[in-house]
C-alpha cells in the first residue's frame, strides 16, 4: 500500500506503527502541514492516516490549513471510501469532517490510563483480539462531543466517551495513542502546548513520571498497536 500520512508536528509521526509498515513493505508519505507543506491530491494513494498535533480542530484562524485538511479527509473517507486511520487530533478531525463536533474536555486526560472496549468494539474487526481493557497514553484536552451520523463508538473511558470510533467498514480513529515508542514522551514534552498540559497535570518532573509510566506498559502497548494495525489492514482489504 501507499499511505498518505498527514502530520501536524514533526515528532508526531506513526511511531511504532512505522516498524510494522516497514516489515510489510508498505510505503508511507508524510506531509508536514504545520510546516506549510501543501496537501497533495489523493490519486496514487491507497489509504489516509492522520496523526496528532497540539492544535485544536476549531483553530482554523491560527491554522488555516485545517479547512482543506478536513475537506480532504471527507473526500477520502466519504466519497472515495479509502481506508483511514486517525489518532488523537486525527480522530477529532475525522469526526468534524463527517459532520460531528468536538469541544474542550470537561476533564483533560493526561497519563497512562485505562480504555474500555464497548460492545460494538468487541464485535468490530478493528478491535478483534484486543483486551477488553487496555492502558494507553492519553495527552488531550479536547474530545469528540457529537458523533457523525453513522459512526460507532468502539471504546470509551470514564472522562472521554469516544475513545475509539469507526465510520463505515474501513475508517478507524482513536483518541488515545497506541503508537508509543521509548522516546515518545521526551519528544512530545518539547512541544510547548504539551509541556504546559503535562505540568498542569503532574507538576515539575511530569515528563519523567509519564515516561516511566509508559516504559512500564511499553510491551503491552506495542502488542495492542500491532493487533490494531493488523486488524486495520484486514478492514482495508474489504471491498468498498
Amino acid at each position: 500500500m501507499r499511505i498518505l500520512v498527514l502530520q501536524h508536528a514533526a515528532c508526531e509521526h506513526p511511531g511504532s506503527l512505522r516498524e510494522f509498515l516497514g516489515e510489510d513493505g508498505h510505503e508511507w508519505v508524510p506531509v508536514e502541514l504545520d510546516q506549510g507543506e501543501d496537501l497533495p491530491g489523493l490519486d496514487g494513494f491507497d489509504a489516509l492516516w492522520v496523526m496528532g498535533g497540539p492544535m485544536d480542530v476549531w483553530e482554523e484562524d491560527q491554522h488555516p490549513w485545517l479547512v482543506p485538511e478536513k475537506a480532504l479527509i471527507r473526500e477520502a473517507v466519504e466519497e472515495r471510501g479509502l481506508p483511514f486511520l486517525g489518532l488523537c487530533l486525527g480522530h477529532q478531525l475525522l469526526a468534524e469532517a463527517l459532520g460531528g463536533t468536538c469541544g474542550k474536555s470537561a476533564v483533560p486526560e493526561i497519563g497512562v490510563l485505562p480504555v474500555q472496549m464497548t460492545e460494538l468494539g468487541a464485535e468490530s474487526i478493528f478491535l478483534d483480539g484486543v483486551p477488553e481493557v487496555v492502558h494507553a497514553l492519553q495527552w488531550h484536552g479536547a474530545e469528540v462531543t457529537r458523533l457523525p451520523v453513522g459512526a460507532k463508538v468502539l471504546a470509551t473511558s470514564p472522562d472521554c466517551a469516544v475513545q475509539a470510533m469507526s465510520w463505515g467498514p474501513r475508517a478507524l480513529s482513536m483518541q488515545c495513542h497506541v503508537e508509543v515508542e521509548a522516546d515518545t514522551v521526551a519528544n512530545w514534552a518539547e512541544i510547548p502546548e504539551y509541556k504546559a498540559a503535562l505540568e498542569d497535570a503532574f507538576g515539575e518532573g511530569g515528563a519523567e513520571r509519564l515516561a516511566a509510566d509508559c516504559a512500564a506498559q511499553i510491551g503491552s502497548m506495542k502488542q495492542v498497536a500491532e493487533r490494531i494495525y493488523i486488524n486495520w489492514l484486514q478492514a482495508a482489504a474489504q471491498v468498498r
